[in-house]
């Protein structure tokens, strides 16, 4: 597992894991209380394929992506885990099958598989937190492999950006096109043109270190 800057979970991360596992405060400052907070910088390593693992992570700022080096050494993106979401082992300590990085800067709660794996036998609200979280997460692995069958590339490009955006249409730091095009199986080319037709029309514009989704709307009607 990379290093990154640690520290005790605060009390502002009790609203963050309420918010995650729908749990009660008293739940939450249990579950705080075994947690670490990590931080990472933009495109630092978070674990490697191959390392043991033993810690579940949320994510609550930024994002992790999980990619691997294919039979022709091509560097394929398997999934990206946003806020709210969890990776890493669990009920049982596992093997990374692949490598795990930060998208912008990321920070992370880590808490010990073992120590949760005790917590949620004697916490029935983080037991259904935990159960609900995988609930969720199955559902978004099914959403994108669909939209990967089912819409265009173009569509796939503009789908990812529009996930990439906060509540604002805000996507900070801008990404690195190449690797979200990797990450929706269309080329850099591709996913380029793409970007250029939502800055001409409007939809998006360019920051110094963003993009801007103007019109989430317009965006929208064109994920086909």
């Amino acid at each position: 597992m990379a290093a990154g800057c640690d520290s005790q979970a605060t009390g502002d991360d009790i609203a963050v894991i309420q918010g995650c596992f729908g749990c009660d405060k008293a739940s939450a400052r249990r579950l705080a209380t075994i947690m670490t907070s990590r931080s990472f910088a933009h495109r630092s390593a978070i674990a490697h394929a191959g390392d043991r693992s033993a810690t579940l992570f949320l994510v609550v700022e930024g994002a992790v992506v999980a990619e691997l080096f294919g039979y022709d050494g091509q560097q394929a993106q398997l999934n990206r885990h946003g806020p709210g979401e969890i990776f890493g082992a669990y009920p049982d300590e596992t093997t990374y099958r692949s490598g795990y990085s930060a998208s912008g800067a990321t920070r992370l709660l880590a808490v010990p598989t073992a120590r949760l794996v005790e917590l949620v036998a004697s916490d029935c609200a983080i037991a259904a937190g935990v159960a609900a979280l995988l609930a969720r997460q199955l559902d978004l692995v099914l959403d994108r492999m669909a939209a990967r069958i089912g819409l265009s590339a173009t569509g796939r490009f503009y789908r990812a950006l529009l996930q990439l955006g906060d509540a604002d249409g805000l996507i900070k730091p801008a990404p690195v096109i190449a690797s979200l095009a990797v990450s929706v199986h269309t080329t850099r080319e591709t996913a380029s043109r793409a970007l250029a037709a939502l800055t001409r029309r409007g939809i998006v514009e360019r920051q110094e270190d963003a993009l801007q989704i103007v019109s989430r709307r317009m965006l929208e009607e064109l994920i086909v």
